[in-house]
């Protein structure tokens, strides 16, 4: 039993193949031929734990200002970020003292008194986590 398929329908049929084998082969010499691995680990994501009530942002702002944002990347034990390069030990040190200050928005209130921040130097995912405690919270300005 053959098909009878007209000429003009086997040229598209062929024309379409032809065109998903080299976008495929094109995607693959794109991955073959980058260089993510030689520059160094990029830094993925910033997952944080703990924190109830200063927002994820703010804490994430300010692991950014630290140099964990992205573009980002670990070489080594070296953090390259896009304006310095500095030890991961350092960058880890001043992570978490920026985290202490993260205020909650719209007051100079800090409730953040630890914060214990982890960096996976294959996967490139930074672990925060963060102990609130509003005992020591020093709050001013409230009149009775």
């Amino acid at each position: 039993m053959f098909l009878k398929i007209r000429r003009d329908t086997l040229i598209i049929l062929l024309l379409a193949f032809m065109l998903i084998v080299s976008g495929r082969l094109m995607t693959y010499m794109a991955f073959a031929s980058s260089t993510e691995e030689a520059d160094g680990v990029p830094i993925s994501g910033i997952i944080i734990k703990g924190s109830d009530i200063v927002p994820l942002e703010t804490i994430r702002s300010n692991m950014a200002g630290a140099g964990f944002r992205t573009g980002s990347y670990i070489k080594g034990d070296v953090l390259v970020t896009s304006r310095r390069e500095l030890p991961l030990n350092e960058a880890i040190s001043m992570a978490e003292e920026f985290v202490t200050l993260s205020t909650i928005p719209g007051t100079r209130v800090t409730p953040i008194v630890a914060a214990d921040v982890k960096v996976d130097v294959k996967t490139g995912i930074v672990t925060v986590n963060v102990i609130e405690d509003f005992s020591t919270v020093d709050v001013r300005g409230i009149r009775p």
